[in-house]
């Protein structure tokens, strides 16, 4: 088995196998893989399907079992990953090895072939998660149901391995059937170099032939970019997860006003590559506080990144989505990538502690209102317990800091007994409530406590480079920057 010749291949002539795992947990170094679906395209058909339970050796978390409905019961007697290797590599045979997410699935095909003393094949690739961001920019979520939602696909046994995958499937082929449509894409190797191409296109252009220069030295990692006039003076800064990808994003043709201001007032673009986006979000909060460039109008709002703050002036803090952070006293969770989550997050603390959701101005008001009784707050405005609502608080810190597993098997034994009392409506919503949590699992939690409060010292490793972010009290130093230089041209040293 080995990577098919691209010269001339044909995307109607290509077998596509998407692949999809249930496993044990999100980390395919620990975890073990439950279930497989693997589903065969070609042609834009769905020609075969496969699939097996499979025993992981380890029992299965409760929170699984309530997410997928495979129980222990279900894998006991069902064959060990190594044992169907065999009916596994022979089904995928030279095809394109596909998946929503391809990372998470192929990182556990990777593994437990390791386990089996087994090389990964190699195949090609493909992403259907990857297409969709090229595909569907205005969509705000990429994720296989909301894709599936948009495009009203039947999805049959969702968080099933076969179900999953024939999902995938029928996205695949709307897919590809759009890609020759509409960029008239036919062979497997355009389709290829467009998953993970990163070009300017057609309604892009560059003003200045230097700023042309400048934007293809860009690389596709994360950093800090610097908008400079003639005069080399930084006139506006920003931070991206993907620098070429979202520099681009100036000198298009529907840029909004403020990016064509930008564009039209420099005369260079350069950049500061870090190895993750947390410390590119750091430095460009430091750069702006050192720079102040005059287009940076709002020093500390970061449009596309947003937090949880806990408003600590309050004697019964709550909680809040925002954009803007700062060391201002109060506590502050994230980054997270978009307001969803954000708000998501709250939604979960909401529901599963006491906490209020007032305002300050209802809070002095003294007057209980329908959330203490239906016991969902401990209502501060009329119990007056400091110590009450600050272990409550304590509990959503633990949870916001990457504490799920606690609270999921707080939450579905209270669900079981609801259940037994056959409480069934209020069983259910504790269900929608433990889905919500396991739907934001794979969110990055890059520290165990409040950002702003963290003493810590956080290496961020990248193959053969490191950053180095250490904070301390409320202050934050990046090592290896230099700020010595007269200039002021600041680089990170390689």
């Amino acid at each position: 088995m080995g990577k098919i010749n691209l010269q001339e291949i044909l995307i109607k002539e290509t077998d596509f196998s998407v692949l999809d795992f249930e496993t044990t947990g999100t980390s395919a170094k620990h975890g073990r893989v439950i279930e497989v679906g693997i589903t065969r395209v070609k042609n834009n058909k769905i020609l075969d399907s496969y699939q097996s339970f499979i025993n992981p050796g380890m029992n299965i978390p409760p929170f699984i079992t309530s997410l997928t409905g495979i129980s222990n019961n279900d894998v006991y007697d069902a064959p060990f990953f190594d044992e169907i290797t065999g009916d596994i590599l022979d089904f995928i045979g030279e095809s394109v090895i596909t998946a929503h997410n391809l990372p998470f699935d192929y990182s556990f095909l990777k593994n437990e072939l390791k386990r089996a003393e087994l090389q990964l094949p190699e195949n090609h690739t493909l992403c259907t998660l990857k297409l969709a961001r090229k595909l569907y920019p205005e969509l705000k979520s990429k994720s296989l149901g909301n894709l599936v939602k948009h495009f009203r696909i039947r999805h049959k046994n969702v968080h099933r391995a076969l179900g999953d995958s024939n999902v995938t499937a029928k996205l695949l082929i709307k897919m590809l059937t759009q890609l020759e449509e509409d960029y008239n894409i036919t062979k497997l190797e355009e389709l290829l170099s467009y998953q993970s191409a990163t070009p300017i296109k057609s309604g892009y252009r560059i003003i200045k032939k230097k700023m042309s220069s400048d934007y293809a030295s860009l690389p596709s990692s994360s950093g800090v970019y610097l908008f400079k006039n003639s005069k080399g003076e930084a006139i506006y800064i920003g931070k991206a997860k993907v620098l070429k990808q979202r520099v681009a994003n100036y000198f298009s043709s529907s840029a909004v006003k403020k990016s064509k201001k930008i564009v039209r007032r420099s005369s260079k673009i350069e950049y500061i590559k870090t190895n993750s986006e947390l410390s590119a979000l750091i430095l460009e909060s430091e750069l702006i506080k050192e720079l102040n460039p005059p287009l940076n109008t709002l020093l500390k709002k970061y449009p596309q990144q947003y937090f949880i703050r806990i408003n600590k002036s309050n004697d019964y803090p709550d909680l809040k989505s925002t954009s803007k952070f700062d060391f201002d006293g109060n506590d502050y969770f994230g980054p997270y990538s978009n307001r969803e989550t954000a708000k998501n997050l709250i939604d979960i603390v909401d529901k599963t502690f006491m906490l209020r959701e007032c305002s300050d101005k209802e809070l002095m008001k003294k007057k209980k209102c329908y959330l203490y009784d239906i016991k969902r707050c401990l209502a501060p405005c009329i119990n007056e317990s400091n110590k009450l609502y600050k272990n409550e608080l304590l509990a959503a810190y633990d949870f916001l800091s990457g504490g799920n597993q606690n609270i999921v098997d707080k939450l579905l034994n209270k669900m079981k007994t609801l259940s037994d009392e056959r409480k069934y409506e209020e069983a259910a919503e504790i269900r929608d409530i433990v889905n919500q949590i396991l739907n934001q699992l794979n969110r990055a939690s890059i520290l165990a406590e409040p950002v702003n409060k963290a003493n810590a010292l956080v290496e961020i490793d990248s193959f053969d480079k490191k950053d180095h972010l250490l904070f301390l009290e409320g202050k934050v130093i990046i090592k290896n920057l230099k700020k010595d230089e007269p200039d002021l041209n600041l680089l990170i040293e390689e």
